[in-house]
């Protein structure tokens, strides 16, 4: 009996061992892997609920030389997926690159979980629509005026001019085109 009740009590001692340590095997029952990570940055890492620094939010942290057990890659084998209790539904994903190590074997890759909301929502900034939005002002239409009515003048009396008052004009362009004729064609002649 002693030795089945001292077998029972370094049982019960290690088992309260690993369930004080930050990260074990033992403290992660449901979640059967040899791999684990190391943290090796110099702070404390962020663990998210997904595989991005945008899309997912923080769950919590794994202060410097913390171990996990690692359950899977992202498409990108930038982020490892590990069991972390404080998150909901007990994993969490964190980066790899200068942040942690991992140990040999094998880990099957994993698709990122869905998004808790998208990444923009459709809002209106109030300032932007009222700087848009326009009220007609109640101004006067112009109106239209017709164009005053073209009236046709016409003539009822008939003016005849009388011919023998006057002198002739084309005596006086005849008498002015023959001198100029004249003084055109001494003017070619000289020129040769």
């Amino acid at each position: 009996m002693t030795l089945l009740s001292g077998a029972l009590v370094l049982l019960a001692v290690f088992n309260f061992a690993s369930a004080q340590s930050p990260v074990s095997a033992g403290a992660f029952p449901a979640y059967q892997s040899d791999v684990f990570i190391t943290v090796i940055y110099e702070e404390p890492i962020n663990v998210r609920n997904g595989p991005s620094t945008v899309l997912y939010d923080i769950v919590g942290t794994l202060s410097p030389g913390a171990t996990a057990p690692a359950l899977g890659l992202s498409p990108g084998q930038e982020w490892v997926k590990i069991a972390f209790p404080n998150a909901p539904g007990g994993v969490g994903w964190v980066y790899i690159p200068n942040h942690v190590t991992l140990s040999p074997g094998n880990l099957p890759i994993v698709e990122p979980p869905p998004t808790s909301a998208p990444l923009t929502t459709a809002t209106i900034d109030p300032t932007l629509a009222a700087a848009y939005a326009f009220e007609p002002t109640s101004t006067r239409l112009p109106t239209f005026t017709p164009a005053p009515m073209v009236t046709v003048p016409r003539f009822t009396e008939e003016v005849q001019v009388e011919s023998g008052n006057g002198f002739p004009m084309g005596y006086l362009v005849l008498g002015l085109g023959i001198p100029g004729l004249l003084g055109y064609l001494f003017s070619t002649v000289r020129r040769h």
